[in-house]
């Protein structure tokens, strides 16, 4: 069964860290480009933080120079250290893979962690 699975959400204090991870079950990220989600309440989801195949990372203007994406393929983990956190990053926080074969896309979410940083 295909599963990514997030955690390490939770409450924090503006200026503080979290850092969330996602473990994926059923398939080898090794094959995924691997991204981070946010999405506040009344607003759309937006893209974050990914990080490629081969490991290039790239970020939301937002968040670039506070938040770090990592990729751990032998224990099929990715995640995001998230420093001097400010209240605008309060939001649920998805975990994304996605893969394409040339014929066509493979995309798996996961269910989400809530973050929420207190002014």
């Amino acid at each position: 069964q295909v599963q990514l699975v997030e955690s390490g959400g939770g409450m924090v204090e503006s200026g503080g860290s979290l850092r969330l991870s996602c473990a994926a079950s059923g398939f080898a990220i090794t094959n995924y480009d691997m991204r981070w989600f946010r999405q506040a309440p009344g607003k759309e989801r937006e893209l974050v933080a990914s990080i490629s195949t081969n490991r290039i990372t790239d970020y939301t203007e937002a968040v670039r120079g506070r938040f770090t994406v990592s990729r751990d393929t032998v224990m099929n983990t990715v995640s995001l250290q998230m420093n001097s956190l400010k209240p605008e990053d309060t939001a649920v926080y998805y975990c994304n893979a996605e893969a394409y074969n040339g014929l066509y896309t493979t995309d798996y979410w996961g269910q989400g962690t809530q973050v929420t940083v207190s002014s």
